[in-house]
């Protein structure tokens, strides 16, 4: 069975928490390529390939690693438009953030937020959580046949 691999697509203002995912993700060796995104108007162009990333090649990405706190339209905002399209809302959606607000966390999976995680404030902490989800959404988790981004084949 031949197998795409799919993008891992970080939504990220801060540029230290960003650069610390893309390093625990690369600590894995995962063969998926990174798209990082600042704010939340990039996220969804980038998902609905329209504005700047137009002419992107098509595909839904394996997972997408969503900050709560972005610039434009929060992670709420963008989790709300992906759940609510029935074209989008089969992406896994991981809310990796600082919020340890309990509003936010209900809110989040009453949008249909598949993961909550609050970010470690320990640096090995951190590494160690954001490679777990690498791991499992990019390699151990199936996900339903659909539209896939070009890429490697096993």
């Amino acid at each position: 069975m031949m197998t795409l691999i799919r993008r891992i697509v970080i939504v990220e203002d801060d540029p230290h928490d960003l650069e610390l995912t893309i390093a625990a993700l690369a600590q894995n060796r995962l063969a998926n390529e990174v798209v990082a995104l600042r704010d939340g108007v990039e996220a969804l162009d980038y998902l609905y390939q329209r504005g700047n990333h137009a002419l992107r090649h098509g595909g839904d990405p394996a997972i997408v690693l969503l900050d709560l706190k972005l610039p434009k339209i929060d992670g709420l905002g963008v989790l709300r438009a992906l759940k609510g399209d029935e074209r989008m809302k089969h992406i896994p959606i991981v809310m990796l953030t600082s919020s340890r607000e309990e509003r936010d966390l209900i809110e989040s999976y009453r949008l249909g937020v598949n993961a909550y995680v609050v970010k470690p404030v320990d640096f090995a902490s951190f590494i160690d959580a954001v490679k777990q989800i690498g791991s499992f959404w990019a390699v151990i988790n199936q996900v339903p046949p659909g539209p896939a981004a070009p890429g490697t084949y096993d």
